[in-house]
């Protein structure tokens, strides 16, 4: 049994009195991509945004439950890199900052920095002390081509990435995630403005990055959860329905109907 990269224990979450995550409980393990499909209003996007505490900036979000990122729980982070106690053991991440590098996240549609494409993707690492040109043209392009953008772009590098074409900015999103290096990477419907050549690309990209980091995809696209996911989760009205690898999830007789009659596109 592989390690537990995510524990999430008895996940509850609202916006104000309306509560769309039920009191969830599952495990991600290291270096798998873990699926989670389910209709639109299920709680795929909330759920991500607990894990790496983006949630923090929807002011009427209350969150109770326990998420731990390699044993540490990551709602009892602090937001100051100061809090570490005096003769105590340092913690995994010691702020917020800290974790989001950890679990990096791509929104379903690109937000591009008003930057070149070059300084979309050195943004973080400039930021973290980098200043070495060579260290940062070689991080460019590594993520670059971890998105399957390099070729499109490496003669224009100094143009403006909002310039880029929808499926292009995605790609351009990705890449810049990647330059965080993070351990997680949580993707929402990262291929909603992606032709399907690229989605294809980008899936074999995955395919690659999971020896060396964990993937967790929200998708609509049953069938790009079949081809890309270890094990689906399938997520409906804040619920977990079932949890299974994709061989018992995608078969003629998953443990529940609903899972049969979602995949299938019988409803959803």
């Amino acid at each position: 049994m592989p390690d537990e990269k995510i524990e999430v224990r008895n996940l509850k979450l609202s916006y104000g009195p309306r509560e769309v995550l039920h009191g969830i409980s599952f495990d991600v393990y290291e270096n798998e991509i873990f699926a989670v499909i389910g209709p639109a209003q299920s709680g795929k996007t909330s759920l991500l945004r607990c894990m790496n505490r983006t949630i923090d900036f929807v002011a009427n979000a209350r969150v109770s439950g326990t998420i731990k990122v390699d044993g540490q729980n990551v709602r009892k982070i602090g937001h100051s890199f100061f809090k570490r106690l005096a003769g105590k053991r340092p913690p995994r991440f010691s702020d917020v900052f800290e974790l989001r590098r950890a679990v990096g996240m791509v929104a379903p549609l690109p937000v591009g920095l008003p930057l070149s494409i070059y300084d979309n993707v050195a943004f973080a690492p400039r930021a973290s002390g980098l200043t070495r040109r060579a260290d940062l043209d070689a991080i460019v392009e590594k993520c670059l081509r971890q998105a399957a953008l390099w070729d499109e772009v490496k003669e224009r590098l100094h143009s403006l990435g909002t310039k880029l074409s929808g499926g292009q900015q995605q790609r351009l999103t990705i890449a810049r995630a990647l330059s965080h290096q993070p351990e997680v990477l949580c993707l929402d419907e990262f291929s909603i403005a992606i032709d399907p050549v690229t989605t294809m690309r980008i899936e074999d990209v995955l395919k690659e990055l999971r020896k060396e980091i964990t993937i967790i995809l929200v998708t609509n696209l049953t069938q790009q959860a079949r081809r890309l996911a270890d094990r689906t989760m399938f997520l409906w009205n804040g619920e977990i329905v079932e949890l299974d690898s994709n061989e018992v999830i995608f078969s003629d007789s998953p443990k529940d109907r609903k899972t049969y009659e979602y995949v299938n596109g019988i409803f959803g």
